[in-house]
C-alpha cells in the first residue's frame, strides 16, 4: 500500500533498503554479541553509504530509512539511529574543527557515537539533569557526575554530553560539550536490558573540559539536545512503524495458512477484524510520521508538537500491533528466537526513551494550549 503519496523513487529505495538489510545487514547482526556495540555492523552501514545519509537525508529520509531497516533488521536500524542521535549535534552545532575531526568517522562506520543526555535521576525531565560542570579557568570546567541509560555505551569513541553550567537556571544553564572517550576520569559500564542493545552507564569524575569541547554556547546546550530530539522523534515513529509492518506481514502469512476450525484463521471475522485493526493502525501512523517529518523538512513552526503526536502515536500502535500479532500466532511466537519473540522485546523501550510517552502528551498539551492563547 502506497503511503502518502511516495515518489516511485522513494518506494523503490525502500524496497532496496529492505532488501540490504535482509541480505547483508541482518547476517552480521546476528552475529554479534547481545549488548555490546556491533562495529562489523556499522561498518558495513557505512560502506552502504547509509550513515552519510544521515545529515544530507533530512526528516523524511531519515523516516524512510529507519522504517524500511526496522522490517527486516532491526539491530541495523537501531544501530544507524545511534550514529545519528550521537552525531547530529556535532553535525548541526560542532565547530569546522570539530566536525572535520569526528564525523567522517562517524559516516564511514570507524566511529562509535552517543548521546549522553539521560541520568539516574533526569531522565523524562531533562531539564533536571545534575551533571555539573565546575569551573576550572577561564573556559575550562571538570566534569562531575552521572549518565545512565546511555545507547553505545561504554563503548562509544565520543559523548555528546549534556551538564551543568550554571546552577538553578533550569534549561537555561545547561551546556552541551564532545567529549572523546579517552578523557581522564570517565568510566562507564553496561547495562543488561531486556532487549540486549548497548545500553550504559557513564561515571565523570572530574572530566577535563574546554571551550573546544563545546557544542553551540554555553547555557544553551537544552536547545542543542531539544534540536536533536525534534529531529528524531518522528524517526523513532518510523522504527516503530516498521516493527509493527513486520509483525502485520508476519500475520497474514500466519492467518492464511494456519488450519483451524474446519478453516483457517482468516476466515475467523474475530480474526480478520484483528487484522483489520492492525492495519488501519500501522497506515495511520505511519502517515502521522511522514507528515511530521515533512513539517520537519519545510520548516513549519509545530515541529515539536507533531513529532511529539508522531512519536507518541506510532509506538503506542506497534505495541498493540506486536503484542496482538503475538496472541494470533499462539505459543509459537513466544519461543526464542521468533520474530514476534524478537519484536515483543524490542517495542517497549520507544514508549520510554527519547521522551515517554506521558511526556509526549505534555508536549502536545503544551503546543495546543500556547496557540488556542496565540489567536
Amino acid at each position: 500500500m502506497t503511503a502518502f503519496s511516495l515518489e516511485p523513487a522513494q518506494l523503490a529505495w525502500c524496497a532496496e533498503l529492505r532488501a540490504l538489510a535482509a541480505e547483508r545487514l541482518r547476517p552480521l547482526a546476528e552475529k554479534g554479541e547481545p549488548g555490546r556495540v556491533n562495529r562489523a555492523l556499522v561498518a558495513e552501514l557505512g560502506r552502504q553509504g547509509l550513515l552519510g545519509r544521515l545529515f544530507t537525508s533530512g526528516a523524511l529520509g531519515l523516516c524512510l530509512m529507519r522504517e524500511s531497516l526496522a522490517q527486516a533488521c532491526t539491530e541495523a536500524e537501531t544501530a544507524l539511529a545511534l550514529q545519528g542521535l550521537g552525531a547530529h549535534p556535532v553535525h548541526a552545532c560542532g565547530t569546522p574543527a570539530q566536525r572535520e575531526r569526528w564525523l567522517p568517522g562517524v559516516t564511514d562506520g570507524t566511529t562509535i557515537a552517543a548521546f549522553a543526555l539521560s541520568e539516574p535521576g533526569a531522565g523524562s525531565d531533562a531539564a533536571a539533569l545534575r551533571l555539573t560542570a565546575h569551573p576550572d579557568g577561564p573556559a575550562r570546567w571538570r566534569l562531575t557526575g552521572d549518565k545512565c541509560w546511555i545507547s553505545n555505551a561504554p563503548e562509544a569513541d565520543f559523548y555528546t554530553v549534556f551538564a551543568r553550567t550554571t546552577p538553578g537556571a533550569g534549561a537555561r544553564g545547561i551546556t552541551a560539550f564532545l567529549l572523546p572517550a579517552d578523557r581522564p576520569g570517565l568510566t562507564g559500564r553496561g547495562l543488561d536490558m531486556l532487549s540486549p542493545h548497548p545500553v550504559g552507564a557513564l561515571g565523570l569524575d572530574g572530566v577535563p573540559v574546554t571551550a573546544d569541547d563545546v557544542l553551540g554556547e554555553v547555557d544553551r546546550g537544552f536547545r542543542v539536545a531539544m534540536g536533536t530530539l525534534n529531529l528524531f522523534r518522528p524517526s523513532v515513529g518510523a522504527f516503530a512503524v516498521g516493527m509493527a509492518q513486520a509483525a502485520l506481514d508476519a500475520t497474514l502469512a500466519h492467518t492464511a495458512r494456519r488450519d483451524a476450525f474446519g478453516g483457517t484463521l482468516r476466515d475467523l471475522q474475530a480474526v480478520a477484524h484483528q487484522v483489520a485493526e492492525m492495519a488501519l493502525r500501522t497506515e495511520a501512523a505511519r502517515l502521522m510520521v511522514y507528515a511530521a517529518a515533512t513539517a520537519y523538512d519545510a520548516g513549519a513552526p509545530d515541529v515539536p508538537g507533531r513529532s511529539a503526536m508522531a512519536k507518541l502515536l506510532a509506538t503506542e500502535t506497534a505495541q498493540y500491533v506486536v503484542d496482538t500479532a503475538v496472541q494470533l500466532h499462539g505459543a509459537r511466537a513466544l519461543r526464542r528466537g521468533h520474530l514476534l519473540e524478537h519484536l515483543y522485546r524490542e517495542v517497549r523501550a520507544p514508549r520510554i526513551y527519547e521522551g515517554a510517552s506521558e511526556v509526549q502528551r505534555g508536549i502536545i498539551a503544551k503546543e495546543l494550549y500556547a496557540r488556542q492563547e496565540a489567536r
